[in-house]
């Protein structure tokens, strides 16, 4: 499941504010000092009620192969500040190549569920070893994430119809496009047209012919036929190269060849023009001819909204592929995670006083005020689904089952308890201890598999495209009150 396309060090994959500050700890001698970060973002993509959280494989895989190269450390040697000389000095490059991860990370396993300001991630361990996880983990959850989440919409329009993803062309390089294909997958897409995502993650691939390839004959019909006797168990006739009606008369030609020599036609594609009419026309061609079980296949430009309509207009098609506005999120081009410190050791908790000093990052926008403390995320449920997802500070509650009370906190006034007897799960789980992976990845298949019983857990009303209900996320009680105090003694201090 790790990310098998780089054989190379990917430990400079960062901003170089993460190695200057690295640095300031290393010379200022705090390099050690334990901290703890929560990755998280703070609105649904795409204007939804959820977000399909995707990437922790890679996650691992980053974090397994940390480490700084003798070319990396080379390169570094090269970069200078204003006055032209070294940024670094020398003992701190040999301390970078001698750095082995001790982080402690806990994360929600992919094909989750999850909601604004939830921890995705968690990382704890010595605060310069944190500060350069925070860019390749962000890299690496966001466009998944975003992805998976596009693909799952684009799965609850599409039903029990078969869904491709044919991306590759128009995504974002190399790296985008394999990114892509495998997140697609696992937000519930049945397969891609990119054959190295098939080979490197074991994905369904799928794809039989181009425009091209019709044009490249002298006739339409010619195309088809030769297309038909070189590959017969792999015929689905793209139809719309000249006119599309004739071409699925052209089609159906050709599959009754295919009939005579024990093969079927499998069906055709639509690429252009009104994808409705059209493929209700080719219906009717089709079934008139007896090719009741040759499916219509529709591409060109689709997303959850157009598959929706052409859907409400009775469109017959089956089989839908969807490539620019899935792989390169089209109306969403970022998700927008963050990584935020959330509690730091204090210089006293050895000689008996409270261990940890939370912290937190202010704003005049209420959104992007972060939450402090060691947060986990505990989901209650009853029979029928999920019921609320509470943080809380795991120093305050210990993973205890004492009755809760969560607060929004968009506004304090809306409380909710839940007994000491709910049902629930805490969403966080270890990944890595103190450096080592003690996390087994499931296979690709299994995480597909979790998201469709996860979005099954969510009422209606939180999957719908317009207006979706929000699903009730909120701080427990502690937690609420530790981060309302930390704002006032901020702001108390800021205006002094």
């Amino acid at each position: 499941m790790t990310n098998k396309l780089y054989d190379t060090s990917l430990s400079l994959l960062t901003d170089l504010y993460q190695v200057t500050m690295a640095y300031g700890y290393w010379k200022s001698e705090t390099a050690e000092k334990e901290a703890v970060f929560n990755l998280y973002f703070r609105k649904n993509p795409f204007n939804g009620g959820f977000t399909i959280a995707c990437g922790l494989a890679n996650v691992v895989g980053y974090i397994n192969n940390f480490g700084f190269s003798k070319k990396d450390l080379r390169y570094l040697r090269t970069l200078t500040g204003h006055d032209k000389k070294p940024l670094f000095e020398e003992a701190f490059l040999d301390y970078l190549a001698n750095l082995k991860l001790s982080c402690s990370v806990e994360a929600i396993p992919e094909g989750t569920v999850v909601f604004p300001n939830e921890p995705l991630v968690r990382v704890r361990g010595p605060i310069l070893q944190c500060q350069l996880l925070e860019t390749p983990l962000l890299n690496l959850i966001n466009f998944e994430s975003l992805i998976a989440t596009k693909a799952a919409r684009l799965r609850l329009v599409a039903d029990t119809d078969q869904l491709l993803e044919f991306g590759l062309r128009r995504a974002q390089g190399v790296d985008g496009g394999m990114t892509a294909s495998r997140a697609a997958y696992i937000g519930g897409c049945d397969a891609t047209s990119n054959v190295l995502a098939g080979k490197l993650y074991d994905i369904p691939v799928r794809g039989t012919h181009a425009h091209s390839w019709v044009m490249s004959f002298d006739d339409e019909l010619q195309a088809f036929d030769t297309y038909a006797q070189v590959m017969p168990n792999n015929v689905t006739l793209l139809v719309d190269t000249y006119d599309t009606l004739q071409g699925v008369r052209h089609a159906i030609e050709t599959g009754r060849k295919l009939e005579a020599h024990g093969h079927k036609l499998a069906g055709i594609r639509l690429d252009s023009g009104d994808l409705a009419y059209l493929s209700i026309e080719a219906r009717k061609l089709l079934d008139e001819a007896g090719f009741q079980d040759t499916a219509i296949v529709a591409s060109n430009d689709l997303d959850e909204t157009i598959i929706n309509s052409l859907k409400q207009q009775g469109a017959k098609i089956t089989i839908w592929g969807v490539g620019t506005k899935l792989v390169t999120a089209f109306d969403q081009p970022a998700l927008g995670g963050v990584y935020k410190l959330a509690a730091l050791q204090n210089e006293s908790g050895m000689d008996g006083a409270e261990k940890w000093s939370y912290k937190m990052k202010l704003s005049e926008q209420a959104i992007k005020i972060s939450t402090p403390g060691i947060q986990q995320v505990r989901r209650f449920r009853d029979e029928r689904g999920f019921l609320a997802d509470m943080i809380y500070n795991t120093e305050e509650m210990n993973g205890s089952d004492r009755p809760s009370t969560m607060i929004d906190p968009m506004d304090f006034t809306k409380r909710r308890r839940f007994d000491a007897n709910q049902l629930y799960e805490d969403l966080l789980v270890p990944v890595f201890q103190e450096g080592k992976c003690v996390y087994s990845l499931p296979d690709i298949h299994a995480v597909r598999a979790r998201v469709q019983t996860q979005l099954a857990g969510l009422h209606p009303g939180v999957k719908r495209f317009v207006n979706p209900h929000t699903y009730p996320v909120g701080l427990e009680k502690s937690l609420h009150e530790l981060k309302t105090n930390l704002i006032l003694k901020l702001r108390e201090a800021a205006s002094q």
